[in-house]
């Protein structure tokens, strides 16, 4: 884990990329104490470690079925998947889970180092739970995906996704949701040291998985001046299906309908809810 520094600092962002809905500004400044943080999401090996450890089932193994973009579905598993009205490029997988990725048929071969996906935010908590650390709030996420600049974009200078075309990080290029070129070497997850690390050494915090926070959605920038850190998580740790924060963006990202792969960006799901594109890093209070 790495060590982020406690101090005040500006989250959000002015510059009006995102959704009015998603209130990402106005910035403000908020105050947090030391904290250790991942380098990495949480991979496949490590959550194996915890489940092999505990018994442990995920709520996507419970319900039977998790959510999978239909690009990546085989026929035959499409033909009997089902589908949501207002998320007509997904399909509700039988089979599909962390051990799963695609549904039945595929394994987790290969993807070791890749992060754990299909897990939901109460999946996570357990997580975190065993491993004696917790979820970030949004606020030390977002201190820590900056690296030590004061960059609301992207980890690295500048405003490009690609900067002098080199590729950083792991996102949707072609025409989504039809074709994948995988210009970035990957059409679904990288491994997550793949990509250079921010100025902290934390890698792939834009793209590749969005990753649960500890606090709900889209609450006020300003709430993070009074509660953050252990207090946000204690609150909302058990098991809920409230709409809980994600940051971070995914291997899914598309300038044509998610500007959301940006350090400021921010977005939500329900607590139960678990997809081929979610994960998650933890935290640890410094002693």
């Amino acid at each position: 884990m790495i060590k982020i520094p406690g101090g005040t600092y500006r989250i959000g962002s002015d510059k009006g990329l995102g959704f009015a809905e998603d209130r990402e500004g106005p910035s403000c400044e908020v105050s947090v104490t030391d904290f250790y943080i991942d380098a990495t999401t949480v991979t496949n090996q490590e959550f194996l470690a915890f489940v092999e450890a505990t018994g442990y089932q995920t709520e996507a193994e419970g319900f039977g079925n998790s959510f999978v973009l239909k690009y990546f579905l085989a026929e035959d598993v499409l033909a009997i998947s089902e589908t949501v009205p207002h998320l007509t490029n997904w399909a509700i997988v039988e089979g599909a889970d962390w051990r799963h990725p695609l549904g039945p048929g595929s394994s987790l071969e290969g993807l070791m180092e890749h992060p754990v996906v299909h897990v939901s935010y109460n999946d996570a908590v357990a997580y975190c739970d065993w491993a004696g650390k917790r979820l970030p709030t949004e606020a030390e996420w977002e201190i820590a995906a900056k690296g030590g600049t004061d960059h609301d974009v992207f980890p690295w200078e500048g405003m490009s996704l690609v900067p002098d075309g080199e590729y950083k990080c792991n996102s949707w290029q072609g025409e989504f949701p039809i074709q994948n070129d995988a210009l970035d070497g990957f059409e679904r997850t990288a491994p997550v040291k793949y990509y250079e690390p921010n100025g902290y050494g934390l890698y792939q915090v834009i793209g590749n998985v969005w990753e649960w926070c500890a606090n709900p959605a889209r609450i006020p920038l300003v709430e993070f001046q009074d509660k953050n850190g252990p207090a946000f998580y204690q609150e909302n740790k058990a098991k809920n299906d409230n709409y809980m924060a994600t940051k971070g963006g995914s291997f899914l990202c598309h300038f044509s309908y998610c500007k959301r792969y940006r350090i400021a960006a921010r977005n939500g799901n329900s607590g139960q809810s678990t997809a081929i594109n979610v994960g998650f890093r933890c935290v640890k209070d410094s002693e």
